[in-house]
């Protein structure tokens, strides 16, 4: 048995965790910690929990949080585990980190990331970038299962990379071409409330934001431009819609040679093979964000147009799992040396 710390434990991707570490033969959970609710049971901010994880919510300095674990989700906003991590890896943990601090391996493509959203540029723990890894097992799962520290792929990002990591690593598609038209559930903004997601404001709205500049289009093409070998550049929007969770990305790119549905099929099928978690479907295929709600499964429909000579893909998956939490125990199952599939090989709920 290995034991695991979440940080961050009551907001929506630490519940998603909790969730999933309950049902792993091999994880007892060592800890929860937060800043709000402290001295309740989870099951008590989490009634669905009851019978099921009775264990209080600590503070960050509470002396059972502190003592070391093999492993440590923060599943906290910006800015908290730069300042964090290197104390638990002190310790001996191993750090998955869900937000943007070890998304990138230089201090100068973080402040990138972090100018999008009017945040500090300045990385608190420079040192620890070169030694991070892009947690997104598809592309990455032999240097996860060797790191240390591994920063979660946004979940716009994961959606869109996944969509179009086959034809960047073939070199189909023209590299200014690529339009990522991505649309979230509300849950993808938190738990934190804000006047724009108060139902009367949201019931009935679709919304585009952050037109200036969103801070996954880095991430995005940082993992396309790695897999093509040279630049990627995409055209990215978000849009918010009024349901729960799910996120659904239509991305398109123009071909550089003409090419059948078919044909690009295989690209996306060879490329997946071995993937347990993604599922490539001709466009006849009746899909949808419904489909993979609650599970670690990305949904890629896969079709051409030949009068425009695009292709496009839509991606979909659950922007708490696939996006977040269930992705984030993927890269936990290979730094441990355990099936990558343990806890996760289960289809989502439906309807």
């Amino acid at each position: 048995m290995i034991t695991v710390k979440v940080v961050g434990a009551t907001g929506y991707g630490g519940i998603g965790i909790t969730e999933l570490l309950l049902q792993h033969p091999r994880v007892s959970i060592a800890a929860l910690v937060a800043r709000d609710d402290v001295g309740k049971k989870m099951s008590d901010v989490y009634p669905h929990l009851r019978g099921f994880c009775e264990l209080p919510i600590l503070a960050a300095d509470d002396p059972v949080a502190q003592r070391p674990a093999d492993i440590v989700f923060f599943a906290t906003p910006d800015g908290v585990a730069m300042t964090q991590a290197e104390a638990e890896l002190a310790k001996g943990a191993k750090v998955i980190d869900y937000s943007g601090d070890f998304r990138f391996t230089s201090a100068e493509r973080y402040a990138d990331y972090a100018t999008r959203l009017n945040k500090n540029p300045v990385h608190q723990s420079p040192h620890l970038l070169g030694q991070n890894v892009y947690g997104l097992a598809e592309l990455h799962a032999a240097t996860i299962a060797n790191s240390r520290l591994v920063g979660n792929p946004g979940c716009f990002a994961a959606s869109c990379i996944l969509g179009l990591a086959p034809a960047a690593k073939a070199g189909i598609m023209q590299d200014k071409s690529v339009i990522c038209d991505c649309k979230s559930g509300v849950s993808g903004a938190g738990k934190k409330i804000a006047q724009t997601f108060h139902f009367p404001e949201r019931q009935d709205q679709v919304n585009a934001y952050r037109l200036s500049g969103h801070q996954h289009t880095c991430e995005i093409e940082q993992q396309l431009s790695g897999l093509a070998g040279r630049g990627v550049t995409v055209t990215f929007t978000a849009h918010v819609l009024p349901i729960c969770r799910g996120i659904l990305s239509t991305l398109y790119a123009t071909l550089n040679a003409p090419m059948t549905e078919a044909e690009l099929l295989d690209v996306y099928t060879a490329f997946y093979k071995d993937a347990p978690f993604i599922r490539v479907l001709p466009s006849t295929a009746a899909t949808g964000t419904l489909h993979v709600r609650g599970s670690n499964f990305c949904n890629l429909t896969v079709s051409v147009d030949p009068r425009a000579q695009r292709m496009r893909v839509v991606s979909h998956i659950d922007n708490l799992m696939k996006g977040q939490a269930s992705n984030a125990l993927q890269n936990m199952n290979l730094m441990c040396g355990f099936p990558e599939t343990t806890a996760l090989l289960r289809p989502g709920n439906y309807p």
